[in-house]
């Protein structure tokens, strides 16, 4: 069985975010870089499986301008057996990774397909679905739990939803999305470092997959959240009530 894990390269989750002076995004140049946290979820994932003996091979899929190769090295060091890069300078939205992951899986032709749940620079959570959806694959979404069947060809996945959890069952091939508490990443010790930078990376552009980027979305305006006022110590019940009603008007 062979697993693909779609890895994206974020600005890192600790980086203090700065908006760009003219509103149009936010400042990437000389930022710390790396991989998404829910990318590093599913990647484990998909580890554990090969470790298991579920899965034979494990391949990482990165896109994006050169600088990507880094976080791909980096799934390629925490076990991946190797990589597929598709370069392109520009902004990628869901609609067109899912186009480009498709024509990766009918060339690849995996059993399983795992992404994070969402990417924490632009939180969109729609790429796995919309993959699914193009490839007309069953789909496992926010999975806290993944349980694999090899003989059947079945996985069954448990998934965080708003009323607890809710367990499905899925005929391979099939998409899984990965939430939070699926599992705790890897750390890549220095050994798989090194070993990393002689795995095979097989580099691809979206005209060679015959995908058009065009893009479906336009950015308006990015704005830093308003800041918080200072709290105040009030003295009395009835101040508290009374900048209740007449300040914050929500009585």
């Amino acid at each position: 069985m062979k697993i693909m894990v779609a890895i994206k390269r974020v600005v890192d989750y600790a980086v203090k975010i700065r908006v760009k002076p003219d509103k149009t995004g936010v400042v990437t140049e000389n930022v710390k870089m790396s991989m998404n946290p829910f990318c590093e979820i599913a990647l484990e994932e998909a580890l554990r499986m090969r470790e298991s003996g579920f899965a034979s091979e494990v391949v990482a899929v990165t896109m994006g301008p050169s600088q990507s190769v880094d976080t791909l090295r980096t799934g390629l060091a925490m076990g991946a057996d190797r990589g597929i890069h598709v370069e392109f300078a520009s902004s990628l939205y869901p609609l067109s990774v899912a186009k480009i992951l498709k024509k990766l899986v009918q060339i690849e032709k995996p059993h399983l397909l795992i992404l994070g749940k969402q990417a924490i620079d632009d939180d969109c959570n729609q790429t796995g679905q919309m993959t699914a959806g193009l490839l007309n694959w069953p789909q496992g979404t926010f999975a806290s739990k993944v349980v694999l069947d090899k003989e059947k060809q079945i996985a069954t996945v448990d998934r965080e939803v708003d009323d607890g959890i809710e367990t499905v069952r899925l005929n391979l091939p099939a998409v899984i999305t990965t939430d939070l508490r699926l599992n705790q990443p890897r750390y890549a010790t220095l050994p798989n470092i090194m070993k990393a930078k002689s795995k095979p990376i097989k580099k691809f552009t979206p005209e060679e997959l015959n995908v058009e980027i065009k893009s479906d979305m336009e950015i308006v305006q990015v704005t830093e959240p308003p800041k918080r006022k200072a709290g105040v110590i009030l003295s009395s019940v009835d101040e508290l009530i009374d900048k209740l009603k007449h300040e914050a008007n929500v009585i």
